[in-house]
């Protein structure tokens, strides 16, 4: 019998050669994630000589390497004894309020995205705003945040014609997927509102605000509050709250 998803073994794969990706699943989990947060800490407790970085992903670990001092080979029999030996993180996540302005010029798919579904505007934005979302992974680009929980009802293919530019801030989802833009950059998911909050600051410490393992829900607020919290977080207000922990 194969094994179950979250318990799958270690699958070890070259990413160039300063690098490998550890496997541990090929879905959207939140315990296979949560095995991947597990290994990153493992590895990073174990101070292995050589390692340079790593990034945690929903189903998988890169981890970067110095060729010149670690070898491919050495690093993934050290990378699949830590995963055998680790579970799931016992960690304790923060959960972050996160206001949001929906539909207009903050969530220009929202109208669209409605009347794919047969739903109004607000039912989209109930049923969006309802969800409590796991952050699974950090990237693409700064403070670019990947996010689970979507409610199903309204999960929604990706554009078929992505946008060249789209605002800091947004607020969008692609599939089964929802996600917080920590910047201005390209996107073929859809837009359904913006966030004052800056999920990516360079000069804050820590300069990415969320982290893979916490949760995040959404809170609507009226376009009227738009302005003074940009103004606040302008000023390095985080603006986003943790509420639970």
């Amino acid at each position: 019998m194969p094994a179950a998803p979250h318990k799958a073994p270690p699958r070890i794969l070259s990413a160039g050669d300063s690098a490998l990706v550890v496997e541990l699943g090929d879905t959207i989990d939140p315990s296979i994630n949560a095995r991947i947060i597990a290994l990153d800490a493992a590895i990073q407790a174990a101070n292995i000589t050589g390692v340079v970085e790593t990034v945690v992903t929903y189903r998988s670990l890169l981890v970067q390497f110095d060729p010149l001092v670690l070898d491919f080979e050495t690093l993934a029999e050290r990378a699949v004894a830590l995963a055998a030996t680790t579970g799931e993180a016992a960690m304790r996540s923060r959960r972050w309020k996160v206001p949001v302005v929906y539909g207009g010029e903050f969530g220009i798919d929202l109208e669209d995205v409605a009347a794919r579904h047969k739903l109004t505007p607000n039912e989209i934005i109930r049923r969006h705003a309802n969800a409590v979302y796991r952050v699974y992974a950090i990237g693409f680009m700064p403070g670019y945040t990947y996010l689970g929980g979507l409610d199903q009802s309204i999960a929604t293919p990706r554009r078929m014609e992505p946008r060249l530019m789209t605002p800091a801030g947004t607020i969008s989802i692609g599939g089964i997927q929802a996600l917080v833009a920590g910047d201005a950059m390209p996107s073929g998911w859809h837009l359904l509102g913006r966030t004052p909050v800056r999920t990516f600051v360079a000069t804050r410490t820590p300069p990415v605000l969320f982290v893979p393992g916490d949760e995040v829900v959404f809170e609507p607020i009226e376009a009227a509050r738009w302005a003074p919290l940009t103004a606040r977080a302008q000023d390095g207000d985080p603006i986003a709250e943790v509420v639970a922990s």
